[in-house]
């Protein structure tokens, strides 16, 4: 009888880039998504493992000052056992895998134990930057060459590898990696060796995400720089004529909203565009749902009116999510599109339109101001006679079916989702809330601005609220809170735009 071979896992060893989370590349991305296990470093952007299977194990090797910090024996130990059964795992690290990252100690391990394993390299901080901190790190005229050089060797080292005499000569940018608590030596032996204590040095912290910091001094000055404005990891320090550029050539730190932490409130698969939108502009976002949504507890009645759809002459959506779900639920059912037939369709604005548009349907009517009464307004002279049926949520204001039906028509309400109360916030957001470190909170519905009331209560007075529309800054108001600022175009682009106006 023939023995089953062992199944044979593999290991990717990838770059995770310096921090923004759209660095990653595709093949990184790929091999995450391929991945049964994930190792990864608490560096990393949390949002990239928003990638990974939903059913992939993540294990995060340690946080300074949370959880204990794996050894790099542990971790190598890890790959083989986890590879060794079987599974392909991902290990995910920081910037480049193989620029001062161990890579090649865990490759070396692998290459014993007989791992199949593949490399995906990432942007390492030095090269980003470039891009990310207004430094070129070469130039013609100020760098023709580039040195990384880390500022904390092994300990167990018996004399340094660094030569510094080399360094001090070399004709073109340096970039020391892991060099804060060491500057007092590595700054000294430059300088000894030679390097003028004029020369122009970048400190560039947490290098492309919301709240990079780039800090200015002389090679002379970095001690006293380091010390006198804390300045903690992660960190790299740019030496040489190419920092003095930073100031003329920087862009990331100039946009508009740099440096705006915004409270996304919105139902976490819905988020990402209001996120994107913000983020282009330079703020941090932070996801915490204000409401959740789920299908109906039954669906009888919406089954019964899609049964009888020809009977209708307008099919009106008041929201993005009652597009989705009912559509969707039209497919699961064994029908599809042509099923509308005649029936005309309503969108209370451009956000369920769009929503439409991606089931190839176009909306008949749209108001040209995206609220409830102005949708009632287009309907009402038209009402009389007609049947209208109102996909909606399972709350929200009766304006509109009360219009129509004082108008003349015959009005068929069916929930196609629900819509409830998320019950607490998260602890650590909570805190952040509370001690004043979130500068904006976005408010896109009433139902949200409620349960942001239940929610935060009064520490919701220590950030600036931004309302979507007139409605949601009444419903704000009878909360007992005044909006700060308010859209005057009834969109996620509306409530950002209000922002920047202020910022």
């Amino acid at each position: 009888m023939l023995e089953t071979p062992a199944p044979r896992g593999k290991v990717y060893l990838i770059g995770a880039g310096p921090g923004d989370p759209g660095l990653i590349t595709l093949r990184g991305v790929e091999c995450l998504r391929r991945a049964d296990v994930i190792l990864y470093d608490y560096l990393v952007n949390a949002r990239i493992l928003e990638h990974a299977r939903s059913n992939a194990e993540l294990i995060c090797l340690g946080k300074h000052g949370r959880t204990r910090i794996w050894s790099q024996v542990e971790i190598n130990q890890a790959l083989v056992r986890l590879a060794g059964e079987g599974k392909v795992v991902a290990r995910l690290k920081g910037g480049d895998p193989a620029v001062f990252a161990r890579g090649a100690e865990e490759i070396e391990t692998l290459v014993e134990a007989d791992i199949r394993f593949e490399v995906v390299p990432g942007i390492t901080t030095a090269l980003a930057a470039g891009s990310y901190a207004g430094i070129p790190i070469t130039h013609r005229e100020h760098a023709s060459a580039v040195a990384l050089v880390t500022g904390h060797e092994d300990p167990d080292k018996v004399d340094s590898a660094i030569n510094y005499k080399a360094l001090a000569a070399f004709p073109g940018t340096l970039v020391f990696y892991m060099g804060i608590t060491t500057a007092r030596i590595w700054t000294k032996e430059l300088m000894d060796a030679g390097k003028a204590a004029d020369t122009p040095v970048a400190i560039i912290r947490r290098c492309s995400l919301p709240d990079q910091q780039r800090v200015s001094c002389t090679l002379g000055e970095v001690v006293e720089t380091l010390e006198s404005r804390s300045i903690r990891p992660p960190t790299i320090i740019v030496v040489g004529e190419v920092a003095k550029l930073a100031d003329s050539f920087a862009w990331f730190d100039k946009r508009p909203l740099f440096g705006q932490r915004v409270l996304v409130t919105r139902p976490r698969f819905q988020a990402t565009k209001l996120c994107s939108l913000l983020e282009e502009l330079g703020a941090e976002t932070i996801v915490q749902p204000a409401i959740e949504i789920s299908p109906p507890t039954e669906w009888k009645s919406v089954d019964d009116a899609m049964g009888s759809l020809a009977g209708f002459d307008w099919l009106v959506f008041s929201s993005g999510n009652g597009v989705r779900y009912f559509i969707e639920r039209l497919l699961a059912i064994g029908l599809d599109l042509r099923t509308l037939g005649t029936t005309k369709l309503a969108a209370i604005g451009p956000g369920t339109a769009d929503e439409l548009a991606r089931y190839h349907l176009k909306c008949d009517l749209q108001p040209s101001e995206f609220r409830a009464e102005s949708l009632a307004a287009e309907l009402t002279p038209i009402a009389k006679g007609k049947r209208f049926l109102l996909a909606r949520a399972s709350r929200g204001r009766e304006v509109l079916a009360e219009a129509i039906v004082a108008a003349g028509g015959e009005v068929t309400q069916v929930v196609v989702y629900n819509s409830i109360d998320t019950e607490a916030a998260d602890t650590e957001i909570a805190a952040e809330l509370a001690a004043g470190k979130i500068q904006w909170v976005t408010v896109t519905s009433s139902a949200i601005a409620r349960s942001l009331v239940a929610m935060f209560g009064n520490d919701l007075i220590k950030t600036r609220l931004a309302s979507i529309s007139p409605i949601t800054s009444a419903t704000l108001r009878e909360c007992g809170f005044e909006p700060n600022v308010e859209a005057t175009e009834y969109t996620m682009a509306g409530v950002v735009k209000a922002i920047e106006r202020v910022v």
